[in-house]
């Protein structure tokens, strides 16, 4: 059977990398994108040049209606979704909690919470045997600041991965029996542009004294890990957090 998975926020980062070892590894792969269609054509191109079929498509996880669209759309085109990569997520500018507004409360926790339950939900519809599916994999990209908190910084988006913890602990939990593993990845400081989204460009080069291993990551290297757990080589690996933090 072709393993189709999809990767939201698959066109940058974290995303992207897990895209492109996900199609070398032997997945077909739905690449998810909130604006950026040039840059997730761009990993499209690069699963196809792996040998596997790949597709495009725009939606805004936190909008249960584009979910909906965006897993027709993949139903149609790919097939049936085996595999969830819950990656898509965002910070906002570094503020105190008595600063942050109720609009960017609402934005953190609508893409990195809500968005990653409706992605969720619409994988286990397909995936359950509960549902005559075939079982897979839900990993879900937490991050260390639920541990660390982010004072002073993002105290919303570590509380919104937080969140995404205890989610990835229920839902294994619950759907163990049909042949779902759920997962999640917890990155530390890691080389993307988002910390440059976050008003802070240069925030891994300035904090690597922190980690015990005294760099940050690369998104391959957590790459690696998220694939990993979507293996069959995870097989008996179902409600981990797995810290790939470099100790920190």
């Amino acid at each position: 059977m072709e393993r189709v998975v999809l990767v939201t926020g698959g066109s940058r980062g974290i995303g992207a990398a897990t895209a492109r070892l996900a199609a070398a590894r032997g997945w077909s792969v739905a690449v998810n994108y909130a604006a950026n269609a040039d840059a997730a054509q761009q990993v499209v191109r690069a699963v196809e040049a792996a040998g596997r079929r790949a597709m495009a498509v725009q939606a805004d996880v936190s909008d249960e209606q584009q979910v909906l669209r965006m897993f027709g759309e993949i139903d149609e085109r790919l097939g049936r979704v085996t595999d969830l990569v819950n990656n898509a997520g965002v910070v906002d500018v570094s503020e105190r909690v008595e600063q942050m507004s109720g609009e960017r409360l609402q934005r953190i926790f609508g893409i990195n919470v809500i968005g990653s339950f409706l992605c969720a939900r619409e994988a286990v519809r397909r995936m359950s045997t509960r549902h005559g599916g075939f079982g897979g994999a839900i990993v879900n990209v937490s991050s260390a600041a639920s541990r660390l908190g982010s004072p002073g910084q993002y105290v919303d988006y570590a509380a919104a991965k937080g969140a995404i913890d205890v989610f990835t602990v229920g839902l294994a939990k619950e759907v163990a029996a049909e042949g779902i593993r759920v997962n999640a990845v917890r990155p530390g400081l890691i080389d993307t542009d988002i910390h440059a989204s976050g008003g802070i460009p240069d925030r891994v080069q300035r904090l690597a004294h922190e980690v015990p291993m005294q760099r940050g990551g690369s998104a391959e290297e957590v790459a690696q890990a998220i694939v990993w757990l979507l293996s069959p080589e995870a097989s008996y690996t179902t409600m981990s957090l797995l810290d790939v933090s470099g100790g920190r």
